[in-house]
C-alpha cells in the first residue's frame, strides 16, 4: 500500500525541479515579450511595427521548428534536449545585452523562437513521462499552472523593473534568472523509453503524432479563440476607456485558473474527460460572451473570472488527451503535434480576428469566438463519446 502511494506522488523531486525550471524561463519570456516593444521604439527608436515584429517573428521561428522537436528529442533524448534547449534560451538571453540594431534584435528573436520551441516540447513530454498515469491530468493541471503564474508574474516584474533600471540592466537580470532556470533542469530525472536507434530520415511519423491529430486539431482551434483573449483585451479596453483595469482583468483571469486548476484536474482523473472539457468549453464560451457586451470595468472582470474558469483546464486536459492516445515512448511526438495546431490557431487567430475587428468592431469578434467556441463543444463531444466507445470495447 505504501509503495503505491509513492507511486502516486506527483510533486517529486524531478518534477517540482521541471515545474520551477518551467516557471523561471516563461517568466523570462513574458518579460521579454512584454518589454521589447518598448525597447524598440524608445532605445532603437523603432515604430509600432517594427515593435509588434519582434513578438511575430519569435513565434513564426517557433512555429517553423516546432514539426521536428519530437525527432530532436528521439535524436538527443528527453533530458539533453532539456538541458541544451534551456542552455540555448540562456545564452540567447545574455546575447541581448550587446544588441544596438533593430536587425540583429529581429536575428535573435528568431533564434530565441527555435530554443522555445524545443524547451516547452521537451518540458511537457517529460512532465508527462514523470507524472503518473493515474493522476495524469491533475499533475499536467498542476504543471501548466507554472506557465500561467508566469503569465503574471513575467509583465509584472519587467515593468517594475524598467521604472528604475536600464534595460541593459534589465536583460542581465533576466539572463541570471535563466542560470537559475538551467540549474533545475540538471535535477530532473528522466526514464528514457527503450527504442531502436533513430535515424536521421524523416517521416511522416516523425513530424507528428497521426493518433493526437484528433485533439490537436481541436486544441488549435480552441487557439484561435484564446488569440482574440492574448493579442486584443488590452487593445478592447483602451477602446472602452478601462486602460487600468486590463491589467487586473488578467490577474483575475490567472487567479480563477489557478485556484480551480486543482479541483478540475482531480475531477479529470475521477471522471475522465468529457466531464471536465465539455463544460469548461461552454463556459469559455459564456466569458467570450460576457466580454463582448463589456463597457464597465465590472463586466470586465466578471469575463476575466469566467474565461479564467472555463479556458484554465483546457490546456492541460488536451495535453493529457494528446499523450494517452500514443505509447509512452511517442509523448514527444504527441506534445509536439498538439503544440503545432495550437501555435497556428494562436497565430491564426491574431490575424483573423484583426481583420474581424477592422470590419466589424470588437463586438462581432467576440461574439464570433464565442459561436465558435460552441460549435467546437459539439466536436469535442462527439470524439469523447466515440473515444469512450472504442475504450470501452477495447477493454471487453
Amino acid at each position: 500500500m505504501q509503495q503505491d502511494d509513492t507511486s502516486q506522488k506527483i510533486w517529486t523531486k524531478s518534477f517540482t525541479s521541471l515545474a520551477l525550471t518551467q516557471f523561471i524561463l516563461f517568466t523570462v519570456f513574458y518579460s521579454l515579450l512584454t518589454t521589447l516593444p518598448i525597447y524598440v521604439i524608445e532605445d532603437l527608436n523603432g515604430s509600432e511595427s517594427k515593435a509588434g515584429l519582434v513578438v511575430t517573428l519569435m513565434l513564426a521561428s517557433a512555429i517553423l521548428i516546432r514539426p521536428f522537436t519530437a525527432k530532436i528529442l528521439d535524436l538527443l533524448t528527453k533530458k539533453r534536449t532539456l538541458i541544451i534547449s534551456v542552455l540555448a534560451f540562456m545564452i540567447t538571453t545574455f546575447i541581448y545585452l550587446f544588441i544596438e540594431t533593430f536587425t540583429a534584435l529581429l536575428v535573435l528573436r528568431f533564434i530565441h523562437g527555435i530554443s522555445f520551441a524545443l524547451v516547452t516540447t521537451a518540458t511537457s513530454a517529460i512532465a508527462a513521462d514523470i507524472i503518473p498515469k493515474a493522476r495524469r491530468g491533475a499533475g499536467l493541471g498542476y504543471f501548466a499552472m507554472a506557465m500561467n503564474l508566469a503569465v503574471v508574474a513575467g509583465p509584472f516584474i519587467g515593468l517594475s523593473l524598467l521604472q528604475f533600471i536600464s534595460f541593459k540592466q534589465f536583460f542581465a537580470i533576466l539572463s541570471i534568472l535563466m542560470v537559475v532556470s538551467l540549474l533545475f533542469s540538471f535535477m530532473v530525472t528522466v526514464h528514457e523509453h527503450a527504442h531502436a536507434r533513430t535515424s536521421l530520415s524523416l517521416k511522416l511519423t516523425d513530424l507528428v503524432e497521426i493518433k493526437a491529430l484528433p485533439i490537436a486539431g481541436i486544441s488549435g482551434i480552441v487557439g484561435v479563440a484564446y488569440a482574440s483573449i492574448l493579442s486584443f483585451v488590452p487593445v478592447f479596453a483602451e477602446e472602452n476607456g478601462l486602460e487600468t483595469t486590463a491589467n487586473y482583468f488578467f490577474l483575475v483571469f490567472a487567479i480563477v485558473m489557478i485556484a480551480s486548476r486543482p479541483t478540475l484536474g482531480r475531477l479529470f482523473d475521477e471522471r475522465g474527460a468529457k466531464t471536465v472539457l465539455v463544460p469548461s468549453l461552454v463556459v469559455f464560451a459564456i466569458g467570450l460572451f460576457v466580454l463582448s457586451v463589456t463597457s464597465g470595468s465590472v463586466l470586465l472582470l466578471i469575463a476575466g473570472g469566467v474565461i479564467g474558469l472555463g479556458y484554465g483546464s483546457l490546456l492541460p486536459g488536451f495535453q493529457a488527451l494528446s499523450v494517452q492516445s500514443t505509447s509512452m515512448d511517442r509523448s514527444g511526438h504527441a506534445m509536439s503535434t498538439f503544440f503545432i495546431f495550437y501555435d497556428l490557431g494562436i497565430a491564426f487567430g491574431a490575424f483573423i480576428w484583426g481583420l474581424v475587428i477592422a470590419g466589424s468592431g470588437f463586438h462581432a469578434m467576440y461574439i464570433s469566438g464565442a459561436v465558435l467556441m460552441l460549435i467546437t463543444t459539439i466536436i469535442l463531444y462527439v470524439y469523447l463519446t466515440k473515444k469512450q466507445k472504442n475504450d470501452e470495447a477495447g477493454t471487453n
